[in-house]
C-alpha cells in the first residue's frame, strides 16, 4: 500500500500534471504542423522544384518481387519530417520568446514599497524625538 500512496503523491504533483498536459497539447500541435507541412508548404515547394513530391523521393535498394515489397530508403519522407521539426521548433521558440517578454515586463514593473508597520512608525518617531533632544 505504501507504493500506491507514494505513486499517487508522485502523479499528483503539479509538475507531472503540467507535463502530461504539455505532452497532449504537443501531440495535437504536432498533427497541425504535419498537416501544415504536407498540405500547405510542400506543394508549392514541389511546384518550384518542377513538380517533385518529396514524399515520393526514395532510393530503391531492391525492387518488389511478387508479394515481397520493395526495399527503399525514403529520403523524401525524411525531408518532410525535418521540415516538420523546424517549424515546430520555430513555433516553440516564438512561444517561449513571448512568455519571456511577458515575464520581463512583470519584473520591470517596480513593486510599490511596503508601508512601515506600526512598530516601525513608532520607532521612527522615537528616534526623531531623541535626535531633537541631543
Amino acid at each position: 500500500m505504501a507504493i500506491v500512496k507514494e505513486f499517487k503523491e508522485f502523479a499528483m504533483r503539479g509538475n507531472v500534471v503540467d507535463l502530461a498536459v504539455g505532452v497532449i497539447i504537443g501531440a495535437a500541435f504536432g498533427k497541425i504542423v504535419t498537416s501544415l507541412v504536407a498540405d500547405i508548404i510542400m506543394p508549392p515547394i514541389g511546384m518550384i522544384t518542377g513538380g517533385i513530391d518529396f514524399k515520393d523521393l526514395k532510393y530503391v535498394l531492391k525492387p518488389a518481387v511478387g508479394k515481397v515489397p520493395e526495399t527503399a530508403i525514403n529520403y523524401g519522407l525524411f525531408i518532410n519530417n525535418v521540415i516538420d521539426f523546424l517549424i515546430v521548433a520555430f513555433c516553440i521558440f516564438l512561444i517561449v520568446k513571448g512568455i519571456n517578454t511577458l515575464k520581463k515586463k512583470e519584473e520591470a514593473a517596480p513593486a510599490a514599497p511596503a508601508e512601515p508597520t506600526k512598530e516601525e512608525v513608532l520607532l521612527t518617531e522615537i528616534r526623531d524625538l531623541l535626535a531633537k533632544k541631543a
